[in-house]
């Protein structure tokens, strides 16, 4: 295996400006333009996730994989395959000029006989990874443990009938933990890719969530005792692959956490295609995670709308992903999060460089995005409309209704004494689709 695999490309992607002509180039993304008195990289904090760009050789259901990645071919030395995976990688990711990278246990490391051999693997390859770390300074966004490839999961990690399963998982989860807390992850994410149900005929569903709530709990407990810094995240999923899946979305997860006294220990990690297959924007899970404070983290990629199923395919949309920014922004913006690229290349894409051109389309429409939510912000778009149309919650009658001074029997006499007479007022709605995409239409750079 060559130790350049991306040899077509030569140096750090640069920045070409709106009207370059090298495909191998950004249009918008510049690391250091500042948007809102903050750097655009660290507004976006991207990353490249592990799994989809060297982890899967571009199989699906009907077909094997067509990729190109040499350290998948079967039959020669899985920690050899496993070092060139990450040689790989960490080119990919100085060429394309980006911050962060995730992964998942089994994306980096072979599976051992036993668990023990397994942990054994993932120990070294996690001194190869520190090692490429400091030589390049790309950073950790954060790792999670894959518990839902293996058959032992297919009945579920957490929430599986049979408890050895549920104390397999669990240990699993420790270990990745200690792992990315030892590599100086950012946060911690949790995908229950299974924690579901096929059939209610065989399903306890009281039962299950009491175990997934204990899992919870242990990790939390864990990470404390270990001190790690980073945030705990959820990853929402309606189904596909279970049925119903019980992290559904923003707010079944928020509902959960609260049920179960978790509320503050974690937050959630929100994928676009995810939040489009529970039947939301990508918009409304975004603002109802920042408005109940449970807002973490993004899987930046998009859905396809002809298909019900999750295609991962490159985000491409500003004005999906503009709205989406705004309320990030208005949040206060990531913390420990950022924009991960839970995408994957479609199977006819088989040319090396197809990796640089999916991201770098990717990273330009979360650079344009981003323009366009500051300026809907610095041009208060809809934060004037919106101020005026909740004005009357200021007044006399709004301020009785909150504090608690007025009652059911205050209002009603009040308004039959005609003190309380309302007419309707238009919410504007066409006229505020318009000043959005006279915000996005604004932005040249």
């Amino acid at each position: 295996m060559s130790e350049d695999f991306f040899s077509d490309v030569t140096g750090i992607i640069p920045f070409g400006g709106p009207d370059a002509s090298d495909p191998l180039s950004y249009r918008v993304y510049q690391p250091d333009r500042m948007v809102l008195g903050k750097r655009m990289e660290d507004h976006l904090r991207i990353a490249v996730c592990l799994w989809h760009s060297f982890a899967w050789p571009g199989s699906d259901v009907f077909g094997v994989g067509t990729f190109d990645r040499p350290w998948l071919v079967a039959g020669q030395d899985p920690m050899v395959a496993a070092r060139a995976k990450l040689d790989a990688a960490f080119e990919f990711l100085t060429k394309l000029g980006v911050p962060f990278f995730c992964f998942h246990d089994v994306d980096v490391s072979p599976a051992g006989a036993t668990f023990a051999e397994s942990r054994s693997n993932l120990d070294t390859v996690a001194g190869w990874i520190a090692e490429h770390m400091d030589r390049t300074g790309k950073h950790l966004l954060w790792g999670t443990a894959n518990l839902f490839s293996h058959p032992r999961y297919a009945a579920g990690a957490a929430t599986n009938p049979d408890p050895a399963v549920f104390a397999y998982a669990a240990a699993q989860v420790k270990v990745m933990l200690e792992t990315t807390q030892r590599l100086g992850g950012a946060n911690y994410t949790l995908w229950g890719g299974r924690e579901g149900y096929e059939t209610l005929l065989n399903t306890d569903l009281a039962r299950e969530e009491t175990q997934l709530a204990r899992f919870l709990t242990l990790v939390a407990e864990h990470k404390h005792k270990i001190g790690f810094k980073g945030l705990l995240l959820i990853e929402p999923k309606p189904q596909e692959p279970t049925k119903h899946q019980y992290d559904y979305d923003a707010a079944t997860v928020h509902g959960f956490l609260v049920r179960h006294g978790l509320e503050g220990e974690y937050h959630v990690n929100l994928e676009v295609n995810h939040a489009t297959l529970a039947g939301h924007s990508f918009h409304h899970d975004v603002a109802y995670a920042v408005a109940n404070g449970i807002f973490g983290s993004i899987d930046a990629n998009r859905g396809d709308p002809q298909n019900g199923w999750d295609t991962d395919q490159f985000p491409n949309s500003v004005d999906e992903l503009s709205l989406a920014l705004y309320e990030i922004l208005k949040g206060g913006g990531f913390t420990t999060g950022g924009f991960n690229f839970d995408a994957k290349l479609r199977r006819q894409s088989m040319a090396r460089t197809d990796l640089f051109h999916g991201h770098i389309g990717g990273i330009d429409t979360l650079a344009r995005s981003l323009l366009v939510a500051a300026g809907m912000i610095e041009h208060r778009t809809l934060d004037a409309p919106r101020d005026a149309r909740y004005a009357g919650w200021s007044g006399a009658v709004g301020t009785s209704i909150l504090d608690g001074s007025a009652s059911l029997e205050s209002l009603e006499a009040r308004v039959a004494a005609g003190a309380i007479a309302p007419t309707p007022v238009s919410g504007g709605q066409e006229a505020l689709e318009n000043a959005v995409n006279q915000r996005i239409w604004a932005i040249r750079d």
